[in-house]
């Protein structure tokens, strides 16, 4: 089979292609197509495919096997054909001779900043160039100002977006836009002349990792706002900048746009700078159904005349839909659920009752039992289980089971002292060996409240290896929740490679909870999984994995994932009165009785 270089397209022999890998592969023929000068229609049916299948939540090749292909969205005829042939043969023949018509090497060259497509082919025609090296080199040799469109100024600012682009990662993980662009936000609030702020594009959608950040301000006299955007003592570049919009990069290198618009005009701009493209499309064809056309300033009638919206709920309610979150809207079925009133009644961080997964001073925590179910207490919650490593991770000090034991004396003296204000439940993140046994012994599990099983190493096993390694955790009948299932830390890990139709079957015929892991850093149970979780009556956990006091500020990232996947609350253990989680745990086969 085959798989994908990120850096040059490149095809080599490897087990078995997964989704994203197919998907990197059509966005490889689309960028191919773009550079070369192709219709714009087929270079879109190959960026629809791709998108599809980055966020289809089962394996293509169990979709392949059954012959439900062109039951894809975006997968028509041709492109299953091709899916076809890369699965059957591990090599696409389309791919091969377009790659030999243009290098695959151009594609890099399109991340560099303002430099699309026509540029790229006008400097592998006219200079030969076929990649960033040979464009740098040649740009700063001043060969590129004399080609058509080009001069000192435009050679300059690719020079600049070269060394931008070494500077920094091509996604940025949410735990570090997020709160950069709170702060951006906040600032400018404080602006007089700013009246609105608000996020647009993948972070507004809450996607785990994202681009650069967009930000729009709604503002009668944008010179100001502009000016103040540019000025600040952080922005090291200004990459752009015109009377209502403006570009920089920062001196820790995170990108960021800012657009102005009247306050009247506010809810379209929003809705259109938040996306997703596709579902701008699908809100656009609704509008032509209607007579309209919609832009980011208004909804149009076919006479001229101009509908305003200065709030993002009118423009939904103009094109006759209730208002969709922003984590709905990449263009799986949104729309038509709007249409259908069939929206989910998404969950939110209100509906939360219960922590299932933390850590104290017993291994890698930073503060006591009781501390920590004080600083639960204080945020609302009402149960709290105590979720320890076991000994056998060698990366912190984990418990034996005579320590947990030990730590039991502790729980009940911390219930004591916190009395009726939370419900403390012991219980342990316990490690699943590289051998697919788990680190303490069923009679030891059994004594447990609750038990959440992990995987932290050994993560590169071959596919069948360890997701055999994941079931034998999900089978065994003390274990209630599978704690961040693949693994993955962003943006430097990745998660393991499991056969996610194997793990979402055998949960549920379990009966096991699968975790969103609410840390910024993992967002593991990703939300395509979490949807396909939920259609499959799979109940879901979301939990903070807190080691210290400030770990459980980051819940509201875990519910954002689980926002992503059409997650309600009723999907979701930690929703749950106390009452109502301890009959599920006694039902399990637990002693849970509240500790105490």
């Amino acid at each position: 089979m085959v798989t994908m270089h990120a850096s040059h397209g490149m095809i080599s022999a490897m087990s078995e292609m997964t989704n994203q890998q197919l998907a990197a592969t059509f966005r490889l023929i689309a960028d191919l197509l773009e550079i070369k000068g192709e219709v714009v229609y087929k270079i879109l049916a190959y960026r629809k495919a791709a998108d599809s299948l980055d966020s289809l939540g089962q394996s293509i090749h169990t979709v392949w096997k059954e012959g439900r292909l062109t039951q894809v969205d975006g997968v028509g005829k041709a492109i299953a054909e091709k899916i076809d042939e890369l699965l059957s043969t591990g090599k696409l023949g389309f791919l091969e001779r377009l790659s030999v018509e243009v290098p695959p090497s151009l594609v890099d060259i399109l991340k560099v900043p303002d430099v699309g497509p026509k540029k790229v082919a006008l400097f592998w025609k006219q200079l030969g160039i076929t990649n960033l090296a040979e464009l740098e080199a040649a740009a700063r040799a001043g060969k590129l100002r004399g080609l058509p469109g080009m001069g000192e100024k435009s050679e300059s600012r690719i020079i600049a977006g070269i060394e931008a682009l070494a500077r920094r990662s091509t996604r940025i993980p949410i735990g570090r836009a997020w709160p950069f662009a709170q702060e951006l936000l906040a600032f400018l609030g404080d602006i007089p002349a700013v009246q609105a702020v608000g996020l647009g594009g993948s972070l507004r959608r809450m996607r785990a990792t994202v681009g650069d950040l967009d930000i729009l301000a709604a503002a009668d006299d944008s010179t100001e706002v502009v000016a103040a955007f540019v000025g600040r003592p952080d922005v090291a570049r200004v990459l752009g900048q015109g009377e209502t919009k403006a570009s920089v990069e920062f001196e820790h290198g995170i990108q960021a746009q800012l657009w102005v618009h009247p306050p009247a005009h506010w809810g379209t701009a929003l809705q259109y700078a938040t996306g997703s493209k596709d579902h701008n499309v699908r809100l656009r064809e609704l509008a032509l159904k209607q007579g309209l056309s919609l832009s980011e300033h208004a909804l149009t009638r076919s006479d001229g005349s101009e509908i305003f919206c200065d709030n993002e709920p009118a423009v939904y309610a103009a094109l006759g839909i209730p208002w969709i979150p922003p984590e709905l809207r990449e263009d799986r079925g949104e729309v038509q659920a709007a249409l259908a009133g069939k929206l989910p009644r998404l969950i939110e961080v209100r509906d939360i009752q219960a922590e299932l997964h933390a850590h104290t001073t017993w291994s890698d925590g930073k503060l006591t039992i009781y501390e920590l179910g004080r600083a639960a207490a204080a945020r609302g919650l009402k149960t709290l289980a105590i979720s320890d490593h076991t000994h056998s991770l060698g990366v912190v000090r984990g418990m034996t089971p005579d320590d947990m034991r030990r730590q039991r004396v502790e729980i009940q003296e911390a219930q004591s002292r916190l009395g009726d204000s939370i419900h403390l439940l012991q219980g342990v993140e316990v490690e699943i060996l590289a051998d697919g046994s788990l680190d303490y012994p069923d009679e030891v599990l059994a004594e447990l409240d609750i038990v959440t099983a992990s995987l932290h190493s050994s993560l590169r096993q071959p596919r069948d290896k360890i997701t055999e390694r994941l079931l034998n955790a999900i089978r065994n009948p003390h274990v209630d929740v599978i704690g961040h299932p693949t693994g993955r830390l962003l943006p430097d890990r990745e998660g393991a490679d499991l056969d996610m139709d194997a793990v979402l079957a055998g949960a549920r015929e379990s009966g096991v909870s699968l975790e969103i892991n609410s840390h910024p850093a993992r967002l593991d149970l990703e939300d395509v999984y979490a949807r396909r979780a939920v259609e499959m009556g799979i109940r879901l956990a979301i939990n903070t994995d807190a080691h210290n006091q400030s770990d459980l500020e980051l819940l509201h990232f875990g519910v954002a994932t689980a926002r992503r996947g059409w997650v309600e609350p009723k999907h979701v253990l930690n929703t749950w009165a106390p009452e109502v989680l301890l009959t599920w745990l006694k039902a399990r086969g637990k002693k849970t009785e509240r500790v105490g």
